[in-house]
């Protein structure tokens, strides 16, 4: 095997693809990236066994001639060392040639490395995935939906359903759940689709993706989003991203979200949001991160935590809006945080059923988004 490639285009592609190489494998050959040059171009893969990147490079595209004097043929070479020594080359080319035994020669101006590589017809296959039910919708869209939801899947394996992202389609609508059972998260896009095209209970990893929204552009150019029975595929442009989809049924959510409310509340979403952050500054250190919340006769919302070591914060919020009951309520102010940070709206409704009942947040300005949180139980 024997090419001639531009540089920044091979530093990007290892960029991309390194995302899904875990150093912490038991499997060697899955600490490497796995180069196949093709008559027409060079494609990079790199797996953990969760995720698999795969990115072709064209030989040319537009204009530009990426690579030249391609000799077909594989090589596994090891990820950190690949990676580093093309960052640090000093020219605009690197030439990477293979001999019989596997040994690497990558060079560029003066500089020339040889690397111990590993036969790629030992490298894992990536799923072959049958493209009958294709899903495309823009690439910002997704990165938006990831991002507004994958904070609130849990992070440890107690349950193991509950560190993904559940996704369905019905109807044209494209829903995420979250929860990792002290919160949950929700958001819904309509997307075009045909009515034929529906999933339901595909649970995809909070991990696997965090690392696909890294590679998603946030453009609106659309992406392809191709669902198996324990698969995923998502192609972006020469990107292709593959996860596993975790086994097992999601938990029915829709009953824990409470239909009666006896307050709500609307309020900025900068202010209330800059008042959490500074009533948790002095609670962080404490054992639940617990901000108090109560109503006042005059309308003002206020907010405090006490940590008795630390010391005591109080804060104060002019609401748009006040209806129904007094509220005196604690919870965990990194979810409220959590949930503030992704609303993308500028006033929020908190509905209140009770001070051991959990509550919601949803903007004002759309219904795409719901939060719910439970309270914490204290003993002031």
């Amino acid at each position: 095997m024997e090419f001639t490639i531009q540089r920044d285009q091979l530093t990007n592609a290892i960029n991309t693809v390194s995302k899904a190489v875990s150093s912490r494998t038991t499997i060697p050959i899955l600490t490497g990236i796995k180069i196949v040059a093709h008559e027409d171009g060079v494609t990079l893969t790199a797996s953990d066994s969760d995720v698999s990147i795969e990115q072709y490079i064209p030989m040319e595209s537009g204009d530009h001639q990426w690579i030249e004097n391609i000799t077909p043929g594989s090589i596994v070479l090891p990820s950190r060392f690949f990676g580093e020594i093309v960052r640090k080359l000093p020219g605009e080319q690197v030439t990477i040639s293979v001999n019989d035994r596997f040994v690497t020669t990558i060079s560029s101006g003066r500089s020339e490395f040889n690397l111990n590589g590993m036969n790629a017809e030992d490298y894992p296959r990536l799923p072959q995935i049958e493209e009958d039910k294709v899903l495309s919708l823009p690439a910002d869209l997704l990165k938006t939906m990831i991002r507004q939801t994958v904070f609130a899947v849990a992070t440890t394996e107690t349950r193991p359903i509950l560190t993904g992202v559940m996704w369905n389609l019905s109807e044209g609508i494209l829903s995420f759940v979250a929860t990792d059972s002290h919160r949950l998260t929700t958001r819904k896009a309509t997307v075009e689709s045909t009515s034929e095209l529906s999933f339901d209970n595909i649970i995809i990893p909070g991990k696997s993706l965090i690392e696909l929204s890294k590679i998603l552009p946030d453009d609106d150019q659309l992406v392809d989003l191709v669902i198996t029975d324990n698969q995923i595929l998502v192609k972006v442009s020469h990107v292709l991203f593959y996860s596993r989809i975790l086994d097992g049924t999601y938990p029915d959510t829709s009953r824990i979200i409470p239909q009666n409310m006896k307050t709500e509340i609307i309020l900025s979403t900068k202010e209330f949001l800059g008042a959490i952050e500074r009533a948790s500054l002095l609670a962080r250190d404490g054992k639940n991160n617990v901000v108090r919340l109560f109503t006042r006769p005059d309308g003002v919302v206020e907010l405090s935590s006490n940590t008795p070591e630390v010391g005591k914060v109080t804060e104060e919020v002019v609401p748009s809006s006040v209806d129904g009951e007094d509220v005196k309520i604690s919870f965990n102010a990194k979810y409220m945080i959590d949930a503030l940070r992704a609303v993308d709206s500028s006033e929020i409704r908190v509905e209140f059923t009770g001070a051991m009942s959990p509550f919601i947040i949803r903007p004002t300005e759309h219904d795409w988004i719901l939060h719910l949180i439970l309270p914490v139980r204290t003993n002031q």
